[in-house]
């Protein structure tokens, strides 16, 4: 209220200041010349009067306007909300606090997705920590053991073949952390773009293949030579694969699994079906997580980062991942690609 005054005021003095001026250009065409003489002068000083008023009201208002930015300013810095802030004013001042909030909301949105990815970094660096630290101690001591023990030559191969599957463990560690750096912090550009998802299936299981021949797994893909879908080839092969590995794993020998590609209205579904040891409900959250391990699958080699990688890769080209299970009778991951 205090400020629509001044500004009533403010108005107020221009709108006399420019009557004065009329009246004086008036009485300066009619008035016999003794009379402007006396006139003239008082309605000059009149004038006067009304600009210096007009300047005051004009300088209280800048004031006002100077300290109420400060003080938006001011309770931002203090992480509180400013008091004398009116967000449905039509007013310059409303309009330049509301700018300010603006400016401090993304501010605080800059800060907590940077605090995010620093958790995540950590969170990285002690997973990557405890991971390696399993490995690199089995080869310490399988190398220790070579140099300080008489053994016969089948002992040595039998702990060189040892150290042979950590060196391979620990490999397949870094590549796969590798991939998870450059997929967390966008580092690689996916070229999403219309290719043949059979040619991209058929990546995918030859990846696998002499795993799935060596366990007598029967492989079986249901998918039209011709469906076209917009999806990187590359890293789709990749998601896809670490689905059909964790498949051949937990599959006993002799097993099946099924892959069937169906198109839907928005998107295609690729079904990944296998007749394995299956996932209990409560877990199906979990098998997605970064190195989880389920305890029925501790047995079976691997550090729990496929289905980790294959629903970030598939995420990030708009599509998602959802799995159904039964313990004891298989699993299916669905694929949704975008069409």
């Amino acid at each position: 209220m205090k400020k629509e005054k001044i500004g009533r005021i403010a108005r107020g003095c221009f709108g006399v200041c420019a009557v004065l001026a009329a009246v004086a250009g008036i009485f300066r065409e009619t008035l016999p010349q003794e009379s402007a003489r006396v006139v003239l002068p008082v309605l000059c000083v009149c004038m006067l009067l009304s600009a210096v008023v007009w300047e005051r009201c004009l300088s209280r208002r800048l004031s006002d306007f100077s300290n109420d930015i400060c003080e938006t300013v001011n309770a931002l810095m203090e992480g509180r909300e400013p008091e004398n802030f009116h967000p449905y004013e039509e007013s310059e001042i409303s309009r330049a606090q509301g700018k300010l909030l603006q400016y401090y909301e993304k501010m605080k949105d800059g800060q907590r997705q940077s605090e995010e990815d620093r958790q995540v970094l950590q969170e990285l660096v002690s997973d990557i920590s405890h991971q390696v630290k399993t490995p690199t101690a089995n080869i310490v001591m399988f190398t220790e053991i070579l140099r300080s023990h008489s053994l016969t030559e089948e002992k040595r191969g039998e702990f060189l073949r040892m150290m042979e599957v950590q060196i391979e463990k620990l490999n397949f560690l870094m590549e796969s952390l590798i991939k998870i750096s450059r997929l967390e912090t966008g580092t690689f550009v996916l070229q999403v773009k219309e290719n043949s998802l059979y040619q991209t299936i058929a990546g995918a299981v030859e990846g696998v293949w002499a795993k799935a021949e060596k366990k007598s797994i029967r492989l079986e893909v249901d998918c039209d030579s011709r469906t076209v879908v917009k999806h990187d080839p590359k890293w789709t092969a990749e998601a896809i694969g670490n689905i059909l590995d964790n498949a051949v794993k937990y599959t006993p020998e002799g097993g099946q699994i099924q892959i069937n590609v169906r198109p839907w209205q928005f998107y295609t579904r690729i079904d990944i079906s296998d007749t394995g040891i299956g996932i209990a409900e409560e877990h199906y959250h979990d098998v997605f997580r970064r190195f989880y391990r389920a305890p029925e699958a501790a047995a079976q080699e691997g550090v729990g980062l496929g289905l980790y990688l294959a629903r970030g890769i598939i995420n990030r080209q708009k599509g998602y991942i959802s799995v159904k299970s039964k313990p004891g009778e298989g699993t299916t991951f669905s694929v949704y690609l975008l069409n």
